[in-house]
């Protein structure tokens, strides 16, 4: 009995033994890796979207950091190693982070940024998620009918009659009002800056005329406005993809092959509904992400 008893023992501490070096081996070998976010519901949804295949094809733990700022504050966090990964858009990286001259090319905006951006900054982008989320000028669709506005140009003509509401970084961006006002003309009578979460509900309740608004958001739709035509082409493309830092990629090369499985997945259509659950149904961004992974066979 005694001896049964003694046996009994050593076998429940080698198990926990066991136990304990299996998660030992886990822990050293599935570090942490931090992934950032902008300041808009988009990128909430992005961070978790990147979150969840890295954590489902990996052994690596994953901390979300979203909404942390707007585009410098999230590229200033890449680039000390605050954050590892996190999403940017083609035109953004080209005009804003860059300082290079428009393109309207989608391809040749990718490859320009992605070279850039390995050789000045040890960053990689990786595949693009499939959706092209740029800038456009949006009204009340019963005002534009009102007004003939169809174009940016026809809304340049009639600006100095309408109120203009922007985020404020839009302000300061040559790929942003300045460069409209330089190409366009555009002079409005009225301008403010507001919380890109507000702007929309502003021009809907008429305490704004015009807003620079996100192809993908889906309170366009919602709210009944109108998407005028960039018929200058001002904006070049914003296809978003993953950034990752080279020394985090080096250390964790598996990242590369989780983060594009969602290469091309998401279109215009897919991400505009996938923002108006989070902003229409209040649901949570995470939620959101989850159940559209799970629903894709990703996770």
């Amino acid at each position: 009995m005694k001896k049964a008893k003694k046996y009994g023992i050593l076998a429940f501490v080698l198990l926990l033994a066991l136990s304990l070096v299996g998660c030992s081996a886990k822990t050293e070998a599935g570090d942490t890796i931090k992934i950032g976010g902008k300041n808009f519901t988009e990128q909430d949804i992005l961070v978790h979207l990147m979150a969840g295949v890295v954590e489902a094809k990996t052994d690596l733990t994953v901390e979300t950091k979203p909404w942390l700022g707007g585009t410098m504050v999230a590229s200033k966090a890449l680039d000390n190693g605050d954050i590892d990964i996190y999403a940017e858009y083609t035109g953004t990286a080209l005009m804003v982070q860059l300082e290079q001259e428009p393109m309207t090319d989608p391809v040749a905006v990718y490859d320009k940024v992605s070279k850039m951006y390995n050789e000045n900054k040890n960053i990689t982008w990786l595949e693009p998620f499939g959706f092209n989320n740029t800038y456009t000028m949006s009204m009340r669709k019963a005002d534009a009918e009102k007004l003939g506005i169809e174009t940016f140009s026809d809304l340049a003509k009639q600006s100095t009659n309408l109120s203009l509401v922007v985020e404020g970084e839009f302000f300061e961006r040559e790929d942003g009002y300045k460069g409209l006002q330089k190409m366009y003309g555009m002079n409005f009578k009225a301008t403010s800056a507001m919380d890109a979460g507000l702007m929309y509900g502003a021009v809907k309740d008429g305490k704004a005329d015009v807003l620079d608004a996100f192809a993908t958001d889906g309170r366009i739709v919602a709210f009944d406005l109108k998407v005028l035509k960039d018929d200058k082409q001002f904006f070049p493309p914003y296809y978003a993809a993953p950034l990752v830092r080279n020394d985090t990629l080096a250390k964790h090369p598996e990242l590369a092959d989780a983060l594009n499985s969602l290469a091309g997945k998401l279109d215009d259509a897919a991400m505009q509904q996938l923002n108006a659950k989070v902003d229409l149904d209040k649901q949570s961004s995470k939620d959101v992400a989850n159940e559209w992974l799970k629903a894709q066979g990703l996770i």
